[in-house]
């Protein structure tokens, strides 16, 4: 049986209102014991909830609670030094005053065509949640998108930009982020969306986890997992998609199409990049199926996928086509795949 959590009441604190930021205040209670399971319906949109360290967080938001209300911290909220969090007045989400740094370098890899509206934001909310650099992997957007990522490169050390010559699909985007990665020997190597589809606050998860896992996958098929804002269409496509990779590849993994993930270098050192053919959204599958083949551990962390900020969503009949025909390739050639 999962452990459970209960919520000791009696520990309430706040942490203080920044007039500057336009913040809000937060009432924060510590999660004690594995006794009970926290009610996650009881919890008002000013509360959150603190945990010592990353494993009792993953313990909560498998039993439902938000992982935007919770805020990890090895100090109690009573103390002086409480570095904490705030609470911010237009999303309502949790934002840590100081972000996760980790002993592993990182790199978040954001493939973008046409993305402007949501790049610059983007990239605060990274950097707002984790000291990481960034990637912008840009196939030459006509909405200048690419021209903004230069900008936004001269304002922020930490922000790089890949421009390639035209929009070649997702899969070679990122392959050829990954291997700008892997020249620059960063050990930690981010997967995500720049719609705000996947949450950035779930970054230091991520990131912790892959500390004990070669592929740290988020997963919106295992418990506390989910979709927001979906219709009933993009439900029945995903779900129908995962049970067709499933069908041919085995349940080892529940969301085999997920899109935010975290890959140690040396399990991409490992795989044959140039080898992998998938283009569109099934190069999730190929990349995920890559990782069993080498006998990589992974991970699934529950996540909830959000519907994109602004845009309109790139998933259509080619992608969906594309995965009909390569996933059994993947299972008839798995002998090759190491």
């Amino acid at each position: 049986m999962s452990p459970t959590l209960t919520l000791n009441l009696s520990r309430e604190s706040t942490s203080p209102i920044s007039g500057e930021d336009g913040s809000l205040i937060v009432r924060y209670h510590h999660v004690t014991d594995p006794a009970e399971i926290p009610d996650a319906e009881a919890l008002e949109s000013d509360e959150a909830v603190v945990v010592g360290t990353f494993e009792l967080a993953e313990a909560l938001i498998a039993h439902g609670i938000d992982s935007a209300q919770i805020a990890v911290s090895s100090l109690p909220p009573s103390d002086p030094s409480y570095p904490g969090y705030v609470r911010d007045a237009l999303s309502g989400n949790l934002t840590p005053l100081v972000p996760f740094c980790f002993d592993r370098s990182s790199l978040v890899i954001l493939p973008t065509y046409n993305e402007r509206q949501n790049l610059s934001a983007m990239i605060n909310a990274i950097r707002t949640y984790l000291a990481t650099d960034i990637l912008v992997v840009d196939d030459n957007s006509p909405d200048g998108t690419g021209q903004l990522a230069d900008e936004l490169s001269r304002q922020h050390t930490s922000v790089h930009v890949l421009h390639r010559a035209k929009k070649q699909g997702l899969g070679p985007a990122y392959i050829a982020g990954f291997q700008w990665a892997l020249t620059r020997h960063y050990q930690s190597i981010i997967e995500m969306d720049c719609d705000f589809s996947h949450a950035t606050w779930d970054l230091p998860r991520m990131v912790h986890r892959s500390a004990t896992a070669d592929l740290v996958i988020g997963s919106r098929y295992i418990p506390g997992g989910g979709t927001e804002n979906w219709d009933q269409r993009r439900r029945l496509v995903s779900r129908l998609g995962n049970a067709y990779a499933s069908m041919f590849l085995g349940s080892t993994i529940h969301d085999w199409t997920g899109g935010f993930r975290c890959f140690r270098r040396e399990l991409l050192a490992e795989m044959n990049l140039p080898a992998v053919k998938a283009k569109g959204y099934v190069f999730q599958v190929e990349m995920a199926w890559r990782a069993c083949q080498a006998g990589a551990v992974i991970a699934e962390l529950p996540i909830r996928f959000r519907d994109r900020l602004h845009g309109h969503s790139k998933l259509g009949w080619p992608t969906i086509f594309e995965a009909v025909k390569e996933v059994p390739r993947m299972y008839w050639r798995r002998s090759a795949y190491r």
